[in-house]
């Protein structure tokens, strides 16, 4: 696909794919549980999670969310890289086109503030690869809420309940996650989004 040529900071760091499915091991068997145990806690198939710890399979972020649902853990901890994952601290700096970088089938996510753990919101750019919604798939839908705002190209939003919406640079979207939700891209160039999610946090109980 042609690329958006407006000056947009985007990717040049490293990718977390080929860590990913070392962290996720690590933590399943922190927490003494099988890919099975994972998978029933979480909803997500055992045969995507040993594919995902085999760096065999990219998840979605929705995925993501899941399995740090299932581990009790925040998201930031399932992606974290070196050995400060566990700071506390509340401000969190991203250089331009450094955060970290996850791809899949739909999107390639450049991740935000990943240091910073315990977050409310997870903030992230997006480039949008499907160009239609037949490409795209099945929409996807998880607890919380999220906002998008179009930094390049131009948007389609398909939100259950509602007509899919023609967005373009500048605009702004917020909508209810458990809504089934896609956001793909309009003509020849894949549209660049800055987007932020809200999840839940775990509970620690039963």
């Amino acid at each position: 696909m042609k690329q958006p040529d407006q000056t947009v900071a985007w990717i040049s760091s490293p990718g977390i794919s080929e860590i990913l499915g070392v962290r996720l091991k690590q933590l399943r068997k922190q927490h003494d549980l099988t890919q099975g145990e994972l998978g029933r806690r979480t909803g997500v198939a055992t045969s995507t999670i040993s594919k995902v710890e085999n760096n065999q399979l990219s998840p979605t972020f929705e995925t993501l969310l899941k399995l740090a649902k299932g581990l009790e853990i925040d998201i930031a901890e399932l992606l974290a890289v070196g050995d400060d994952h566990f700071r506390r601290t509340r401000r969190a700096i991203t250089p331009r086109g450094q955060g970290h970088i996850h791809e899949t089938p739909n999107y390639t996510y450049e991740l935000l503030c990943t240091e910073l753990a315990n977050k409310k919101m997870h903030p992230l750019i997006a480039r949008l690869k499907a160009h239609s919604a037949t490409e795209f798939g099945p929409v996807f839908r998880h607890p919380g809420e999220e906002l998008f705002y179009v930094l390049a190209g131009r948007v389609e939003l398909h939100t259950e309940h509602y007509r899919p919406q023609r967005m373009n640079v500048g605009d702004c979207a917020y909508f209810d996650s458990t809504m089934g939700h896609a956001c793909i891209s309009v003509g020849d160039e894949d549209a660049i989004i800055f987007w932020v999610s809200t999840v839940p946090r775990p509970s620690s109980g039963a």
